[in-house]
């Protein structure tokens, strides 16, 4: 069904034009780092823009959107979170034109929500609202296979007592974004999408923006997965309204790279505008959380960096603009189970720009838990007495015998270690760990319930790096 890496095809070069700003050696490098990265995750196309000099110098699709159907540049996949700075820069609009504030609380437009009259605007769209996040998990839950609309996530998830209270902390929650577009669209009289429409993407010609809701069918990628090492299936998309204001849009690398061209630029919105959406917001401790309205902020080897990734059923995204050096890389693949798209992204950096520096190492601690659930679906099998309702509902009896086919080859792991230090989000504790096997790792992501007895709510393999 799918292409071997040998026989992974360009549908689109970049025209003779555009391809003056790449050398055919640089494009042959960026090819080479692509059909890498898809062959290591099995992961089935992807879809990428190359920002240079503030121009667009290459937009090129790699293998195979779906079983009949070639990626082309002009096929639109779905972006997930990435859409949040579109939101967020809605809001800015609105503020701009005096019809709400940045610092307004969430109850002088909407009733109902825990501690509405403590959170702002600004809390929303910064992650530090203290609504706890009805997706953190990276597969589809059970409420996931019934439509939804904003009202129905925000009365299950933004009545729940807070996380934490506004300000204090930083963690990111879909939930504050549904509840930010519900405010746009209260405010504006529009929908969320003909509003951006009719601001942003039409006049910057993005053509193939689409709400990814209806990017489904024959003429549109297919979200895959794997389950452990396990075969790659055809993901079941999320009913209708689940992304929303949280990561609702579809588009074209190339369209979301003239967006990324209007950021470096300076362009479209008023300048203050971009510089807002820049800003880090800061606890309050003081403490800077790294992220700004929509947008992560960062630096790579003294380059600074604005950027964000996106994550819908079945695919994976990544969106990296490096504004002062009018550089911009966007990877867009149909496969949520593995890392390819930020292979492929730091590849291209690395091409580009000089390498990061390693992010130094966190301390790490035994997660027996974490051991003798992996140690058991190695085996093919699993004691859902360990696991979460949702988790229980994820863990499916092929998906178990996947992970069974797939790891217990391996024979025992080297090591099982911590990647970095553990988070909390959505009421849960995130740890992700590398598994090392002699020649090759894996990598897991868990999320557990906090607490020596919580049990586990996310429990996802996919190849290392």
């Amino acid at each position: 069904m799918l292409k071997t890496a040998a026989a992974l095809i360009a549908l689109l070069a970049a025209s003779p034009a555009l391809a003056q700003a790449l050398t055919p050696a640089e494009q042959a490098r960026i090819d080479a780092i692509v059909a890498r990265a898809l062959a290591a995750d099995q992961t089935p196309s992807a879809s990428i823009a190359v920002v240079r000099g503030g121009k667009i110098v290459m937009a090129k699709a790699y293998g195979q959107a779906s079983p009949k159907l070639a990626a082309t540049p002009d096929l639109p996949y779905q972006i997930a979170s990435n859409s949040k700075q579109f939101t967020a820069m809605a809001v800015l609009l609105l503020a701009d034109e005096g019809k709400l504030s940045l610092d307004d609380s969430v109850s002088k437009f909407l009733p109902g929500i825990t501690d509405g009259d403590k959170i702002t605007i600004r809390e929303l769209l910064s992650h530090t609202s203290g609504l706890q996040d009805y997706w953190p998990q990276d597969y589809s839950f059970a409420d996931m296979s019934r439509p939804v609309t904003p009202q129905g996530i925000v009365d299950k998830w933004a009545k729940k007592p807070l996380d934490y209270a506004p300000g204090t902390q930083w963690q990111y929650s879909n939930t504050g974004y549904v509840v930010a577009g519900m405010i746009v669209e209260k405010v504006a009289g529009m929908t969320l999408l003909d509003f951006l429409k009719a601001r942003i993407f039409r006049p910057l010609g993005m053509t193939s923006v689409v709400d990814q809701d209806l990017a489904i069918g024959p003429r549109y990628p297919v979200g895959y997965g794997r389950a452990a090492l396990g075969p790659l299936r055809i993901e079941p998309p999320a009913a209708r309204g689940w992304l929303y204001a949280a990561g609702e849009l579809s588009m074209t690398a190339a369209d979301l790279a003239k967006w990324d061209i209007a950021r470096m630029d300076r362009a479209l919105v008023p300048a203050r505008d971009w510089a807002i959406q820049e800003t880090p917001v800061r606890l309050t401790s003081g403490k800077d959380t790294g992220y700004g309205l929509g947008v992560t902020l960062g630096d790579r080897g003294g380059h600074r960096v604005v950027t964000h990734g996106g994550e819908a059923v079945g695919f994976l995204s990544t969106n990296t603009v490096y504004p002062d050096d009018r550089i911009a890389v966007v990877v867009l693949t149909n496969s949520w189970s593995g890392s390819a798209y930020r292979a492929i992204a730091r590849g291209i950096a690395d091409l580009l720009l000089p390498p990061a520096a390693a992010p130094a190492g966190a301390d790490v601690a035994a997660a027996a838990k974490v051991r003798a659930a992996y140690d058991q679906l190695r085996a093919g099998r699993i004691d859902r007495k360990l696991l979460t309702p949702n988790a229980s509902y994820y863990f499916t009896a092929q998906r178990v015998a996947d992970f069974g086919a797939s790891l217990g080859p391996l024979g025992p792991e080297q090591a099982i270690e911590p990647a970095g230090p553990s988070s909390l989000r959505g009421g849960f504790v995130i740890q992700g760990y590398t598994v090392k096997y002699p020649g090759r790792t894996l990598n897991l992501s868990t999320f557990t319930e906090p607490g020596p007895n919580g049990r586990i709510e996310q429990f996802l393999v996919t190849p290392g790096e």
